[in-house]
């Protein structure tokens, strides 16, 4: 406890007190009435007499209302006063559900606030408390925040109420809970056998918690007794302590944990990186990874602009269409209109009299601009959905993104083609669509065997063309050996080919940068959020992991 601190037990409750010399939570005095600067409404007149109302408060809250607030309000948590916390807040209704239910749901016996410094309105303390269900004890300590605001009918000073206030992670809806698991735990292991547990692969947490919530039941385990984060929604719940183990079940993945490691690796390299692999042959997904390694899983369901990795679709499209071929002439100026915009490439290059394999493997912007008049609305989309199975509703055995290619038009039509506009995409799906350029035959990405629960995987309605499989696979091979991708690519042989992209995003200094490869039957896809190019930032991530692999 702080210097100057003392105990005290009220109803029951161990919390902390502070003397008058320094500030702390729980500090009684009052308001110095340091309000410099703060405004005041206007008088009123009453029966042709001058009244003057109390004057309500604007501005932000000053260091005296932040302390004093922040005090009042832990006190009374502390205390177990959940009403007169709640009367603190900004919303009274919903504090006061989640401070009942803290001690209610949560089992939370006893706790202590400790206040750290405030920032401003910002104010951080330390939780430390006792958690009882039936003869289990265990303690539970950790760090949250609240922002202290003023109120703009009354002028008074509250705490702007959100549920992270009583847990950093809690959302609306979100509850803590002391009991039962609703899932049994699993023993998650790769494909060889061997566990995958976060502490070993910290960047696979939400993807093990997502496996637990789907196939905890099926995997033949026994539930213990936990505190945790019951989800609103479908997003998984969130294990925060175990009070008793219970019994997990092993749950085979498609996971290399060789592989994994690689991945994490790679990405940790880079911030704000995110890459797949996956194999081929079968859409087994061997290894994913996201830097941070405990943010939000970018790898499986992000949303992105892929830049000019989609012109592996866009040119499958224009080669099925007769529009663009290996060996044939081809524009690509140095801009090119449509739809009222007008589009340029990197530095306003352009090549005269090219053919469609240097526009591929230079990621000729214009080459596919030109094309744009040519194409219905819909054609892209069809040929993502249809060929590369983009859109389709993935069955992977845990929650993803699985792409999005909307039917668009005019200029927006046209900058779908290139990888922006409307199309969004993830490492998972831009590695899936190396793996089915490289096969011809789109199968679907999953970690967990359909097998285990009999659901079925997503089916294109058609396989690529073999003319276009053999073009497309020359031009990502060109753009591997001797065009974008070379430098990452180098020192790989065989059956390989590549796709860099670069995607300019609003608001970014740096576009995010885009790669996706595939060797033999390895496929990877690897983007680096304000990374700059493609080949560059994300290159190196997956020509590693196709050498790994």
């Amino acid at each position: 406890m702080r210097k100057g601190a003392k105990a005290a037990v009220i109803g029951g409750v161990f919390v902390a007190m502070v003397g008058a010399a320094g500030y702390g939570a729980y500090s009684l005095t009052s308001d110095d009435g340091d309000s410099a600067g703060d405004g005041t409404v206007t008088s009123a007149k009453t029966d042709g007499a001058a009244k003057t109302k109390a004057p309500v408060k604007t501005g932000p809250p000053s260091d005296a209302e932040v302390r004093k607030t922040v005090g009042d309000f832990l006190a009374a948590w502390g205390r177990g006063d959940a009403a007169e916390a709640a009367a603190l807040t900004s919303d009274e209704k919903a504090a006061r559900a989640a401070l009942d239910g803290y001690r209610k749901q949560a089992r939370v016996n006893k706790v202590t606030l400790t206040p750290g410094t405030p920032t401003g309105a910002k104010a951080p303390f330390r939780v430390s408390a006792e958690i009882t269900h039936a003869e289990q004890r265990a303690t539970w300590a950790y760090d949250s925040a609240l922002t202290v605001v003023r109120d703009a009918e009354t002028g008074e000073a509250r705490v702007d109420w959100k549920p992270s206030v009583v847990f950093p992670t809690l959302r609306p809806g979100d509850t803590v809970r002391t009991g039962p698991a609703k899932k049994p735990p699993i023993k998650a292991v790769d494909r060889n056998g061997k566990e995958l547990v976060p502490a070993e692969h910290p960047t696979l947490k939400v993807v093990l918690s997502g496996l637990r919530d789907k196939y905890g039941a099926k995997a033949g385990g026994t539930a213990g007794v936990e505190l945790y984060v019951d989800r609103a929604g479908k997003t998984p719940d969130e294990t925060l302590k175990v009070l008793s183990k219970g019994t997990p079940g092993t749950l085979r993945t498609t996971l290399d944990a060789g592989l994994q490691r690689v991945a994490e690796q790679q990405v940790a390299k880079k911030p704000k990186s995110s890459a797949v692999v996956i194999k081929p042959s079968t859409g087994e997904v061997l290894a994913l990874a996201n830097s941070p390694a405990e943010g939000f899983n970018t790898a499986l369901q992000g949303s992105l602009a892929p830049g000019s990795t989609m012109k592996v679709v866009s040119s499958a499209l224009l080669i099925d269409r007769g529009l663009a071929g290996t060996g044939k002439q081809h524009p690509c100026p140095k801009f090119a209109s449509y739809g009222g915009w007008k589009f340029q490439n990197l530095d306003k290059f352009e090549i005269k009299g090219g053919t469609f394999d240097q526009s591929f493997a230079r990621s000729c912007n214009t080459a596919f601009i030109t094309q744009a008049s040519k194409l219905s609305d819909d054609a892209l989309t069809k040929e993502a959905r249809d060929v590369f199975g983009i859109g389709l509703n993935w069955q992977t055995g845990v929650p993803t993104f699985d792409g999005a290619v909307p039917v668009q038009q005019d200029a927006s039509k046209a900058a779908s083609l290139i990888g922006q506009g409307g199309v969004r995409m993830n490492p998972l799906t831009m590695a899936s669509v190396s793996a089915t350029a490289s096969t011809g035959t789109f199968r679907q990405p999953y970690l967990v065997a359909p097998s285990l629960d009999n659901r079925t995987l997503a089916k294109a309605p058609r396989a690529m063309k073999p003319d276009t499989v053999k073009q497309l696979k020359s031009l990502m091979k060109l753009t591997a050996t001797a065009g974008t991708g070379a430098q990452a690519m180098s020192g790989l042989s065989g059956d390989i080919g590549a796709k860099t992209g670069s995607a300019e995003v609003d608001g970014q200094k740096k576009p995010n940068g885009w790669f996706t490869a595939y060797r033999g039957d390895v496929a990877a896809a690897a983007v680096v959020q304000q990374g700059g190019h493609g080949g560059e930032a994300a290159g190196p991530i997956v020509a590693s992991l196709l050498r790994a692999g």
